[in-house]
This record gives C-alpha cells, structure tokens and sequence, in this order.
C-alpha cells in the first residue's frame, strides 16, 4: 500500500472517530446539566418546604404553649373586670321538675355571659339563639387568634435561633425532603446572620471554595432585616451523585476510546511495516553491491589463471591467490553478517556459555584488528586495567560484537584526522565488568542515536559512496549484549567522536 493512501484512510478515520467522540462529549455534557438542574431544582423545593416547616413548628409552639397567656390578657376579660378564665365560659348547675341535676356551659359574648351571672334574665327564657352564640363563640375565638399572632409577630423574633430552628430538626426535615425527591445525597448544613457569621453547623460542614455545592435559602423570611437567618447546605458528593446518572454512558465512550486507540496502534504498525520494508529494499541493494564486489575480483582471478602468460609466472600467482584469499574472506563476512539476521527472528538464541577472560579476548582482538587501523594511519590503544575480567559468555559472539564495533569506528572516521580508538576495561561496584570502545570520528546526531540499535537502520552519514552495510551490525551488538545479560549505551557527538559502554556481570565462580 502506498504511503499516500495510508495517509488518506489515517486523515479520514481521524475525522471519523473525533467527530464520534465529539457528539458523544456534547450528549453527556447535556445531560449533565440537565441531571443538575433537576438535582438543582429538588433541593431549592426541599429548602422551601423545610423553611415552611419550621415557621408551622414556630406558630404551633406559639398556639400550644402561649394561647392561655394571651386569653388571660385579651380584651374579653379586660372588658369583664374578671380573673374567670373564658375558655370555660359559665357553667351553670340546676334541677329539672323531675329530680334530673344536670350542668350547662354558656361559651359566647363576653357582654351576653355578664348579663346572665349578673342576672339581668332568666337563664330559661333568655338564651340567645345557637346563631347568635356560634356567633358570639366565632368573634371571641378570632380575637384569642389576633392576639396570639400580634404576639407572634411582636416576640417570634426575639428568641435564639436555636430555639426557633433546632439543628437536629432542620436535619431531620432535610432528609425528609429529599428522600421524597429521590435525592439520597449525603448532605452537611450550617445557619447563619445576616453578615455570613455561622451560628452552629454540622460537623463535616466545609464547603471551601465548592460555592457551586452550596445551596441557601433564608429562614423565617418574615423577620426584620436585621434578624434575617439564612440556612446553607453543602453537598459534598454531589458530582458523583450525578455522574453515577450517566454512568451508561461510561462503557459507550470507553469502547470508543479503545476502537481509536486500536486505529492508532493500526495506523503506527502500518508505517512501520512500510519503513520496514523500505529497509530491507536498501538491505537487498546493499547486499547485492558488498556480493558484487568480492565475486567480480574472484570471477576477473579465475579468468587471469586462465592464461598461459599468467600461470608461468610465480609473482603473478601469488598476487591473484592473494586477491582470491583476500576476497574470499571478504565474502565470508559479508555472509556471516547476512545469517546473523536470521537470529532477529528467533524467540531465544543459542548461545554457547563458557567463562572466559575479557581482557584476553579483547586483547586479542585489539591485535588482530591493529593493521586494518594502521592501513588507514591510525592508531588502537588498549587500557585494560580490569582486575577480575571473568565473564561467562558466548566467545565467538562476544568476539563479533567487539569486532563490529571496532570495524564501524574505521567506516565512520573522519577525513580530517588521523583515526584514533581507545579500547578500555574496568571493575564497577555490583560484580560488573565495563568495556568501553571510543573513536574520534564523526560522531553520530542526537536524533539517530535513539535509532541506532534498530534492525536496518543506517545514520545519513553512512550513505557515503565508500561506506556500504546492512544496517545490522549495532542491531545484532545489541541483541547479543542483552543476551549476555549485559546492557550497552553510547555517547557521541558531532565531528568529536563516539564512545560504546558495555557493561556484562561477573563470573558467579
């Protein structure tokens, strides 16, 4: 698939899915705000009928506890001159001509009642008519009621507002409330004056800066300005409350979330395979170039032996065997480089541990590997100053690894200086061994070193005309290193030099 068209499909998805999440995000932010406004809504109603409920609570202490009060200093017995209690009214005793005692109660007009105890009449033949004294009972009984709500009105709001409004009551009646609105919300509450002064609270009141959870509503709304009261109610749970409203939306919009983030693994796979396969094309290119090479100097050898002129010369012969040899080994290793990748595929290589002396080998090594350093005028010094360099690896991969790191500071030296390599080792706290490779080349950039140990990966730099590779040989380093147990970091900068730090545990023995 082309580039281009994985773009397409990956801007067309994009649109898809964010168009998807959008209309979800606006839906639950809809009905958010509408499960608060109901939410809203409900307590205000509750505050109300809790409001409502305590001026009745107010009105019936009044009516219960202060009625004979006020009836002792209404206007009827003022009228009267008399301590008698007219709740009672008057009661009259008699006997009927058969012998029956019986006891009559008059309750009615203050002046009606006197005329009768002062008797003005006679209690048989001047009772007014049941109108006239349901009458007289109604006028007496309003007047009992205008001077208990003067009272009300006169001496409700001197008292505390412990008194009128009793937390344990307000709470009780705020859980009623809300338990028949369906609001089974924990809720804490606190009274307070006119200037925002708490009178008392309950103990988990502490709304802080969550003014958005706190609902007020004023108290006894009737009072002088002065003595207004104002009842808060804090619910601390209340955005929980109302997102568990919502939570059928919650496995919706995670399987959204979890279908996008599938596309986006797709969509990184994708590219990768690509980047992938573009690799392995330049791996095909290189290949055929580094085979190209060795096999034309060995096929030109062969025809060479094939003439006469050529066989009869002994300097001849040993020059084309050493061109033969030469390419051969040539091959060899790029043909080694080449199985090495088939190790990449496997879930676990096979190594051969044995312990071996990590000085000695690298020592060995650094020998081996001097004379293609001086071909070029170089130098290689070796610092091995290890005490314990006992490690138990794999010799012929630690060998390669060693090897490849030394053979790409001679790809990648600099024009401008003579090649110089520093191969190093020495003890580290823990049982560990560290083995440093340092060059003074051209240094690798800041971006490729993240991509360095990445199977075909080649820096731009290596795309010179003269240096030629699979983009393998730090990809296997890496590999094996890990393998080993090990870990392996470099350091490098830009025309000053780059340096590997392999670090591989003890020996146990």
């Amino acid at each position: 698939m082309k580039k281009q068209t994985i773009w397409i499909l990956t801007v067309l998805m994009a649109f898809a899915f964010i168009g998807l999440l959008c209309i979800q995000i606006f839906y639950m932010k809809n009905i958010v705000g509408i499960r608060y406004e109901q939410f809203s809504q409900g307590v205000r109603q509750s505050l109300i009928a809790v409001a409502q409920h305590l001026e009745r609570d107010e009105t019936r202490y009044f009516l219960e506890n202060q009625v004979n009060v006020v009836e002792s200093q209404s206007i009827y017995a003022q009228r009267l001159g008399s301590s008698l209690p007219r709740q009672e009214g008057l009661k009259i005793s008699f006997t009927t001509p058969t012998g029956l005692e019986a006891d009559l109660t008059l309750k009615g007009d203050a002046s009606a009642i006197t005329k009768i105890q002062t008797g003005e009449s006679l209690v048989g033949q001047h009772f007014r008519t049941m109108q006239d004294v349901y009458r007289d009972h109604y006028l007496y009984q309003r007047g009992v009621l205008d001077d208990v709500i003067l009272n009300i009105i006169s001496t409700a709001s001197e008292r505390t507002i412990t008194e009128r409004a009793d937390s344990s009551l307000v709470r009780t009646y705020l859980r009623q409330q809300l338990d028949t609105l369906g609001i089974d919300v924990p809720f804490e509450f606190a009274v307070v004056n006119r200037l925002g002064i708490i009178q008392y609270r309950s103990a988990g009141y502490n709304p802080g800066e969550n003014v958005d959870d706190v609902f007020t509503q004023t108290l006894f709304p009737r009072d002088p300005a002065s003595r207004v009261y104002k009842l808060k109610v804090y619910f601390p749970t209340k955005s929980d409350y109302i997102f568990r409203s919502i939570s059928f939306m919650v496995p919706a919009f995670a399987f959204t979330l979890i279908l996008l983030v599938i596309f986006i693994y797709t969509i990184i796979v994708a590219f990768r395979q690509k980047k992938l396969t573009e690799m392995k094309n330049d791996f095909i290119n290189n290949m055929t170039h580094e085979f190209k090479t060795p096999i034309s100097s060995i096929s030109l050898a062969a025809q060479m032996l094939n003439d006469p002129d050529v066989r009869k010369s002994p300097t001849m012969l040993q020059q084309i065997s050493q061109v033969v040899n030469d390419e051969t080994k040539r091959l060899r290793f790029q043909v080694e480089k080449v199985l090495q990748m088939s190790m990449f595929d496997r879930q676990k290589t096979t190594l051969k541990i044995e312990e071996i002396d990590a000085n000695l080998v690298v020592y060995n090594i650094v020998n081996t590997f001097k004379l293609k350093v001086e071909k070029y005028g170089g130098r290689i010094d070796a610092s091995l100053d290890a005490l314990n360099a006992l490690v138990e690896v794999d010799e012929m991969h630690f060998t390669n690894v060693i090897f490849n790191l030394l053979d790409n500071a001679v790809k990648y030296r600099s024009e401008e200086r003579p090649l110089h390599l520093v191969v190093g080792s020495r003890d580290l706290p823990g049982e560990r061994l560290e083995i440093t490779i340092a060059d003074n080349g051209i240094g690798i950039r800041r971006d490729d070193l993240k991509k360095i140990f990445d199977k075909f990966f080649r820096v731009s730099t290596g795309n010179r005309h003269d240096v030629k590779g699979f983009g393998l040989g730090l990809a296997y380093v890496q590999k094996m290193v890990t393998e080993l147990g090990g870990t392996i970091s470099v350091e490098s900068e830009i025309n000053i030099g780059t340096k590997f730090i392999i670090i591989l545990p003890l020996s146990k023995n």
